[in-house]
């Protein structure tokens, strides 16, 4: 496959007809909305030479909520390894809280398409919010655990899941320790009748490195102790802070190369964003908010707005400036070029998979390209 960057005075018809492509199969695979309009240095994928070379292995997953459109799962599904359904909380007394929506049908549709279903577990409390003391008050407790793990087991069993998935943020310095022994014996437990346990690990690139986001994520405890981990690679731009993108390339790798120090490449899974953000300027720390966004509602707002499309080649990354109602933005997201940059990196490291945060919206381009450079385990 390869990727065609949009100039001025290309369109569709242009652009297949140079590749030797219907433009019926340009429109599709990129999700071109009518009346086919494009924007300068849009990025676009050719499929017209599908990669027919043996290729690696790749174990995939998706975070979904139980909302998404049925039509995006259904589709998003045929290039996954796993489901990781978000998310289930719990309460002090370790009693599992099931997420305000049926997941059930989410369940029967990844089983129906052979994929996995994984439970995800977050710190979330009975008010509905994430509080990391319900993470103190775990760890510390034998018998929440306890309880907790057997409501555990018995939903996986019930519901028909395949797993486990452990994601906590924000784990105080003081309980890393007890929290990866928690993972230990859950992932213990879990092995015992056939099911997984992965955990997601916030993005740090040094042992000691401070901030209340990674000082209490050990990550050769917890590489240890879980059958896989995912490392949570976005968020360097991120709702409150200032305008960058959310997973620049040269930041990924050096998380992945401080991983590798402390946990086996075969199971480590790189964590990709699929979404983009949109920030008014001039930026505010602590005032400005930026609006979270879907890579195809990007292109869409330079479309609209006639913004060219940039590319940054350090963060391998696209993005664009656009004025509207005198105010001036900003735009970062994700494009087939940045997730190309992903994939390299992944395959240059030998990492054994991905996974998506989230697959709410469909980027049918990206999955395209990720089918053509891999095979999906």
């Amino acid at each position: 496959m390869e990727i065609y960057v949009v100039k001025r005075g290309d369109n569709v018809d242009s652009i297949a007809e140079g590749f030797g492509i219907p433009v019926e199969t340009l429109i599709m695979d990129n999700q071109i909305a009518y009346p086919y309009r494009l924007a300068v240095g849009q990025a676009i994928l050719i499929t017209d030479n599908p990669n027919s070379e043996e290729k690696p292995f790749l174990y995939i997953n998706g975070y979904a909520y139980p909302f998404i459109n049925s039509d995006t799962l259904d589709t998003t599904l045929s290039f996954l390894t796993d489901l990781s359904i978000f998310s289930y909380g719990f309460t002090t007394e370790g009693n599992l809280i099931p997420p305000p929506l049926d997941d059930e049908w989410m369940v029967k549709r990844a089983r129906e398409a052979g994929v996995r279903p994984i439970l995800t577990l977050t710190p979330l409390g009975e008010d509905g919010r994430f509080n990391n003391n319900l993470i103190s008050i775990l760890v510390q407790n034998p018998e929440v655990q306890e309880r907790l793990i057997w409501e555990l087991g018995r939903t996986v069993f019930e519901k028909k899941f395949g797993g486990v998935d452990v994601d906590f943020e924000y784990v105080l310095a003081e309980d890393g320790e007890k929290f990866a022994g928690f993972v230990k014996r859950l992932t213990q437990v879990m092995n015992m009748f056939g099911y997984q346990v992965s955990a997601a690990l916030a993005p740090k690139t040094s042992e000691n490195q401070k901030g209340v986001l990674y000082e209490g994520i050990d990550y050769r405890l917890l590489g240890e102790a879980a059958n896989r981990v995912l490392l949570m690679t976005y968020e360097w731009g991120y709702t409150y802070g200032p305008p960058m993108a959310v997973a620049p390339i040269n930041m990924v790798r050096r998380v992945v190369e401080y991983a590798l120090t402390k946990i086996p490449k075969e199971k480590i899974s790189l964590g990709i964003p699929n979404y983009g953000y949109d920030w008014p300027l001039p930026f505010v720390r602590g005032v400005t908010k930026a609006t979270t966004i879907s890579n195809k509602e990007a292109v869409q707002i330079a479309i609209d707005h006639g913004a060219t499309i940039y590319f940054d080649e350090t963060a391998m990354s696209p993005y664009f400036y656009y004025w509207q109602y005198g105010i001036q933005h900003e735009v970062w997201f994700e494009d087939v070029r940045s997730m190309k940059a992903k994939f390299d990196l992944i395959k240059e490291y030998g990492l054994s998979g991905a996974g998506y945060w989230q697959i709410m919206q469909l980027f049918l381009a990206n999955w395209l390209l990720l089918e053509d450079t891999f095979t999906i385990l």
